[in-house]
C-alpha cells in the first residue's frame, strides 16, 4: 500500500544552493521575477555584507576608534591576548585586519568567494566564543557575530554567483 505523504515545506524559486525546480508559488505569476531578482538580490546581500564588515576593518587598519575604543586594532590584540590567551596575538590581530578589509572588499567583488567566507565565518565563530554567553550586540554580546557567521557560511555554500568577478574569470572553488 502506498502511503500519502503531504510536504509542508514549500520549495521557493531560485533560492541559492536549493537545486529545487518544483516550484509550488501561490502566485506562480510571480516565478519569472523570482529567476531574475534572485541572483540580484544574492548579489546585493554579499556587496551589504562586505562592505558593512569593512567598516569594522578600516578602523582596525587605520588604528583609530571604533565603537568604545579609542584604537580599534589595539582593542582588538588586547582582546586576543588577555580574554582568549592566543598565542602570537599581534600576528592574528593582523589576519583579523586583513580578513576584515582586504577580505571584506573581495567578498564584496565577489572574488574568491568560497576562499574568503569561510575565513570570515571562522573569525565570527571566534569572536562569538570570546563573547559568550553574553547575548545582545549593542551590550557587547554575540547576536551580530553569529548572524555575521551564518551569513558568511551560507555565501561560502553558494559562491559568488551570477554577478561576482568568480564568474567573470571562471574559477570558483
Amino acid at each position: 500500500m502506498q502511503e500519502n505523504r503531504v510536504s509542508f515545506v514549500m520549495p521557493l524559486a531560485g533560492v541559492a544552493g536549493s537545486g529545487l525546480t518544483d516550484n509550488r508559488l501561490v502566485f506562480p505569476g510571480l516565478k519569472p521575477f523570482y529567476a531574475w531578482a534572485q541572483p540580484v538580490a544574492y548579489a546585493v546581500l554579499r556587496v551589504a555584507f562586505g562592505l558593512i564588515l569593512v567598516t569594522h576593518g578600516m578602523p582596525k587598519a587605520m588604528g583609530v576608534g571604533h565603537g568604545g575604543a579609542a584604537n580599534a586594532f589595539a582593542r582588538n590584540v588586547d582582546r586576543l591576548q588577555n580574554q582568549l590567551h592566543v598565542p602570537f596575538a599581534e600576528a592574528f590581530g593582523y589576519a583579523v585586519m586583513s580578513i576584515e578589509t582586504v577580505g571584506a572588499l573581495m567578498l564584496a567583488l565577489g572574488l574568491f568567494t568560497r576562499i574568503v567566507a569561510p575565513m570570515i565565518a571562522i573569525e565570527m565563530a571566534v569572536i562569538c566564543v570570546a563573547l559568550a554567553p553574553a547575548w545582545v550586540w549593542n551590550t557587547g554580546g554575540m547576536e551580530y557575530a553569529l548572524l555575521m557567521g551564518f551569513l558568511a557560511l551560507f555565501i561560502s555554500m553558494n559562491g559568488g554567483g551570477r554577478y561576482s568577478l568568480d564568474r567573470v574569470i571562471g574559477r570558483e572553488l
